[in-house]
């Protein structure tokens, strides 16, 4: 016989745990189904661990405003429950004069978004600052950071289960039925269970997909395509830490480029890069470390040979495939598909981390 709960979300990463932790603290019953061993450990444990500031998102886009939001709640968090963080800051740079107003274009687009803190910099300026970096131009992004991405996802884990919340690990949902009592899900692993929920989020990142349709009574065509776009890392080796800000260089064609960014740590890592895959899968070949060095030395000349190596991968949700612009965050809910109590989260990705507590303000709004 079917268990009978309030609300289930499946997922464990910063986004389902984002979610959880604000039904909870709004008194909601919730369960939190993840397929892995522990939370966390997908897709919010494989990035670039940033706090971004919102500079690179069209106006009024959910990325734009979930980011500006999430980035502030995200701060304020991190420093109520003692998460490792730090504002790093962040410099934008041009490498070439003609690409000065691309740089500026960028600062209007963030100023559209409500980024009202970014400092233009000449290159004497930059390089003042980071003393091996080559530019002729640059943005400074003072609000930018850098978390300890573990550290945050058990922070909201902790928050959630502190308001009743209950997480089960090794639980992947495996379907689910549209019912007059709510949304039934059978869920598998070594103890599978039926459920029966007035509630569901889908927050599943990479299965979120498969979730959906294997949900019967969910029209089709609302389960969009998904398509993986692994990001490799290298990590610097044998050579002292060149920057103590994040670089970037400007973006090209919807993607933000290689850049460097640093972990609490202070190992300095540089990527993602992009590579199209048919499947998930982790490993980092080392011969795309020669694209990484040509990119590099675009804004660090002094990149010795053989300082890279191979580091770790992370694999994003993408609804769109290679040569498509990236579209918005697609959170569906029932005025969309006309299931009551279901939300759907489709192509996850950056600014996601960032915005993990202001999607979890409007998955419950969604709910109210």
């Amino acid at each position: 016989m079917a268990e009978h709960v309030d609300c289930v979300v499946i997922g464990a990463g910063a986004v389902g745990l984002g979610i959880a932790r604000r039904l909870a603290r709004a008194g909601r019953e919730v369960l939190i189904l993840e397929a892995a061993e522990a939370a966390g450990t997908e897709v919010s444990s494989r990035n670039s661990e940033v706090i971004h500031a919102g500079i690179y998102y069209p106006k009024d886009s959910l990325k734009a405003r979930f980011c500006v939001a999430g980035k502030k709640a995200l701060y304020d968090f991190c420093a109520e429950r003692g998460v490792p963080h730090r504002r790093a800051t962040k410099l934008i740079v041009a490498t070439a004069e003609d690409q000065h107003p691309a740089l500026a274009k960028l600062k209007a687009a963030a100023e559209a978004n409500g980024v009202d803190d970014l400092v233009p910099l000449t290159a004497e300026q930059a390089r003042a600052m980071e003393p091996q970096l080559h530019c002729t131009a640059a943005l400074l992004s003072p609000s930018t950071g850098i978390v300890d991405s573990h550290e945050l996802t058990q922070a909201l884990l902790a928050d959630a289960e502190a308001h009743g919340a209950i997480l089960a690990c090794h639980a992947p949902v495996v379907g689910g039925r549209v019912g007059e009592d709510g949304i039934a899900l059978r869920a598998g692993g070594a103890e599978p269970m039926e459920l029966v929920a007035r509630s569901v989020v889908n927050a599943a990142a990479l299965g979120a997909q498969a979730i959906a349709g294997a949900m019967e009574g969910l029209p089709r065509a609302e389960v969009p395509p998904i398509h993986y776009a692994k990001g490799n890392y290298f990590t610097l080796s044998g050579v002292k830490a060149p920057f103590t800000r994040l670089i970037y260089p400007l973006p090209v064609d919807f993607w933000l480029g290689v850049h460097v960014t640093i972990d609490m740590g202070g190992q300095v890592r540089f990527g993602p890069d992009v590579e199209w895959i048919d499947t998930p899968e982790y490993e980092v070949d080392p011969r795309r470390a020669d694209s990484f060095y040509q990119a590099v030395r675009s804004y660090w000349p002094a990149l010795p040979d053989g300082a890279l190596q191979p580091g770790y991968a992370g694999v994003r949700p993408k609804i769109v495939p290679k040569g498509v612009a990236t579209p918005d965050f697609l959170i569906r809910g029932p005025r969309d598909h006309g299931v009551p109590g279901l939300i759907n989260l489709f192509g996850i990705e950056s600014p996601g981390l960032t915005s993990c507590l202001a999607i979890g303000d409007h998955v419950a709004g969604l709910l109210a």
